[in-house]
């Protein structure tokens, strides 16, 4: 059993408890901007028994309040100083509680970077009755063997991906079946555990309730990826400013999920040196000039850059278009090669499908689709995140697609681990007593 067990069963029974209240906040806090959209749930349509949930379902809840703000204090995706991002996620949040006109208490949070790890667990039982109960599959996965992961680290995801029973695989939930031998595929995710504890204590400092956590990876791959490419298989590049995190799908479940440490963010640094301008400055170069395909014309198209530093000819001058793709090319091209290494570790290659999507904000530099497409060598498509009710125009973009991910994710959370009452005899003493100390010193 791991550390965070207790504290995440606590955690899902405080969502609910903040679903049955009918408003809940999520928060993405990346390494460029901190966004937080308030959802107010309708009782529609709402999920209470603990089944799989859908992850294309929409209805039961709104979007009504939506604020972004730039992020201060976060490096690679994991908080560097505490201060600074809590000022930013105070300003975050109190800006969407005053487009919602509500107090929001409960939070639910994703985040990227903290070196993710991915491991694919395997258990099997006898089944007591002629039904599989719900018992049953709180055995099944118990008996999962857990490796070592080694100390500092987390388990922040620990989903079923599959069933088989008797000699039936591929089963979602075998609860009510008749069978003899229940086996199960469980896919886990951990984290650096600082990363985590970090967030809940930020959180913490901000007078609000940590209600969830989940992995960008995740999320954004809920948010960008059709129902299709979830059954298929299909992969989520989500490149944001700090940290590109990577995940794969294959029958609607996440089963494997990392992250580059590198983003848009880096190649703005670059820019930033090469042409010897501000980091503002080159931000904004990016955005309007970027690219990563040079043409004839780029030679011949000049942009202005103005400074301030007093030299009046280092101020006025003029690049072309092809210098910056030269700048921007190399760094866009080490990020999906590190992308590549890391599909290729995961056996990418050997799914059926191959689907690749790209998304998040850095995903939007123009010709990147078909650099990835040569890179990756798979079929890549731009994704935006799927459409939610009251979802502003300002946030329909790719760079929103883990702040979407986790209105769904709210709404319809797959089973975890921790929704079913392990058998008390697989608690080993030792941890527990650590779970409850790590709770006690978190919340």
């Amino acid at each position: 059993m791991i550390e965070l067990y207790e504290s995440q069963r606590a955690m899902r029974n405080m969502r609910r408890a903040a679903m049955q209240r009918g408003v809940v906040a999520v928060l993405d806090v990346g390494s460029s901007k901190i966004a937080c959209l308030v959802l107010r749930f309708d009782g529609t349509d709402r999920q209470t028994d603990s089944g799989v949930g859908s992850l294309a379902g929409q209805a039961g809840f709104r979007v009504i309040g939506a604020a972004t703000t730039r992020s201060r204090g976060v490096r690679f995706g994991e908080i560097a100083a505490m201060s600074e991002t809590e000022r930013a996620i105070r300003t975050a949040v109190q800006a969407a509680q005053k487009m919602a006109g509500i107090r929001v208490d409960h939070v639910i949070a994703c985040f990227s970077g903290a070196t993710p790890r991915s491991y694919g667990l395997a258990g099997k039982v006898e089944v007591d009755a002629p039904v599989v109960s719900e018992q049953d599959v709180a055995r099944v996965l118990s008996a999962c063997d857990v490796p070592d992961f080694g100390p500092g680290r987390e388990v922040l995801h620990a989903q079923p991906v599959n069933f088989a029973l008797d000699h039936r695989s591929g089963l979602s939930d075998p609860r009510g079946q008749i069978g003899r031998d229940l086996a199960c595929d469980m896919h886990m995710l951990t984290v650096n555990a600082q990363a985590i504890q970090n967030l809940a204590h930020c959180v913490k400092r901000c007078d609000l309730e940590l209600a969830g956590i989940a992995s960008s990876a995740y999320v954004s791959g809920v948010a960008a990826l059709v129902e299709d490419e979830q059954e298929l298989g299909a992969a989520c590049i989500d490149m944001g400013g700090g940290a590109t995190g990577v995940s794969i799908f294959m029958k609607k479940h996440m089963i494997y999920a990392d992250a580059v440490p590198m983003g848009g963010d880096h190649v703005t640094g670059d820019i930033s040196m090469g042409l010897q301008i501000p980091m503002a400055m080159a931000e904004r170069i990016k955005t309007f000039y970027g690219g990563v395909v040079a043409t004839g014309m780029d030679d011949r198209e000049m942009i202005e850059i103005s400074g301030d530093t007093g030299d009046w000819h280092h101020d006025r001058r003029q690049v072309s278009r092809a210098e910056l793709i030269g700048i921007m090319r190399p760094r866009v091209e080490e990020i999906l090669e590190e992308v590549r290494a890391s599909l290729d570790a995961a056996g990418f290659e050997h799914l059926p499908s191959q689907q690749i999507v790209l998304t998040g904000a850095a995903s939007q530099i123009p010709g990147l689709d078909g650099l990835a497409s040569r890179i990756l060598g798979s079929q890549v498509r731009l994704g935006r995140p799927l459409r939610v009710h009251g979802l502003p125009q300002a946030a329909t973009g790719p760079g929103f697609a883990s702040a979407v991910g986790m209105c769904l994710f709210a709404a319809h959370p797959q089973d975890e681990w921790w929704d079913f009452e392990i058998p008390v005899d697989k608690y080993p003493a030792r941890s527990l007593k650590r779970a409850v100390k790590w709770f006690r010193d978190n919340w």
